[in-house]
């Protein structure tokens, strides 16, 4: 069983795997572009978290996880969990292409578009809300800084969320003066 990861889980999966190899979804993207009114938002001023929605000209690169031998229903229970919490996201069998060329079949969540969660906004504004948000795990900004570094580490890039980062610590240092 493999899994596979664009935001939260490339730097906390929670779950025990054997393998990870960065990886590719084609006819996706990632964006924030999920409403997050339970770990980086509430009900009252929703966060965003990131999320895939269907767009044939566009890519992901992230994490394909290996879950470990045994280890497999344990794993979707707890994904469901943490994934599935308020319906927002579905969850799907893909292909994934690794550097290799070798293809895999993966679990994945994406969003609903058109779920209540969803949402279409332009940087600048997912900025002002990525700036403030807090929810049960925490400030909505560290979700994105650790998505930021991790994607980094592996070598990945996304112009999208190095432009985001900028514009969230413009805001934050804006506050602080």
């Amino acid at each position: 069983m493999w899994v596979f990861g664009y935001g939260s889980l490339l730097w906390n999966p929670g779950f025990r795997y054997s393998k990870k190899k960065i990886a590719r979804l084609d006819g996706y993207r990632r964006s924030f572009s999920m409403r997050s009114i339970h770990h980086r938002g509430t009900v009252e001023n929703p966060g965003l978290v990131l999320a895939l929605s269907t767009d044939r000209q566009s890519f992901c690169e992230g994490l394909a996880f290996e879950v470990k031998q045994g280890k497999e229903v344990e794993t979707l229970e707890y994904l469901r969990g943490r994934e599935l919490v308020s319906s927002a996201y579905l969850e799907r069998q893909v292909s994934l292409n690794l550097k290799n060329g070798q293809s895999i079949n993966s679990l994945v969540y994406v969003i609903d578009e058109g779920h209540a969660q969803y949402c279409k906004l332009t940087l600048d504004e997912q900025a002002k809300i990525i700036a403030v948000a807090k929810g049960r795990r925490g400030p909505n900004d560290e979700y994105l800084y650790s998505t930021r570094k991790r994607i980094a580490e592996l070598g990945i890039n996304d112009a999208e969320i190095e432009c985001l980062y900028a514009k969230v610590m413009l805001i934050k240092n804006q506050k602080d003066d």
